[in-house]
């Protein structure tokens, strides 16, 4: 744009040289906003892409820690019901220990949970933030180009 935007003055300055000269400098504008936006596109669009891979991962985790705690909860179930009369004094203690590290085990995966589902809602909160910036953006872009097109429709009516 530098190099087109310096007026040349020669003694034979004609139209046609005027008009290739801001031809030139046009197009290196259009090339130099085409580029810029593609590049803020790409740090856009790969933000998502974290954003959304990082979603994945939550509900993978989400969802294992559910079979977890479903298989625990499978496992305590048939332990205690497996108890029978002529060992359930010796093994009460042992049972109950166990029991209750079944219980300390759930409880933790379900305090584990409801965090992966907090976090799972403030990813979602997040991506529809970064949708709706994405969209104000885009609609300023609009009018910052309207408004670019006014000025140029304004600046040829002036120079008619």
């Amino acid at each position: 744009m530098r190099k087109y935007s310096t007026n040349i003055e020669h003694k034979d300055y004609h139209l046609d040289t005027e008009m290739q000269g801001n031809m030139r400098l046009f197009r290196a504008q259009r090339n130099f906003y085409i580029c810029g936006f593609a590049l803020f596109l790409s740090l856009v669009i790969r933000r998502l892409v974290t954003l959304i891979s990082a979603q994945a991962i939550l509900l993978a985790q989400n969802e294992a820690a559910m079979r977890q705690a479903q298989s625990a909860t499978t496992t305590a179930k048939q332990l205690l019901s497996q108890k029978t009369e002529s060992t359930q004094n010796d093994l009460n203690e042992v049972h109950n220990e166990e029991i209750a590290e079944w219980k300390n085990q759930i409880k933790d995966l379900r305090t584990k949970n409801k965090e992966l589902e907090d976090q799972l809602i403030k990813e979602k909160k997040d991506k529809e933030a970064i949708k709706s910036q994405a969209e104000s953006l885009a609609k300023e872009y609009d009018r910052l180009n309207d408004e670019y097109n006014n000025l140029q429709s304004n600046g040829d009516k002036k120079s008619d």
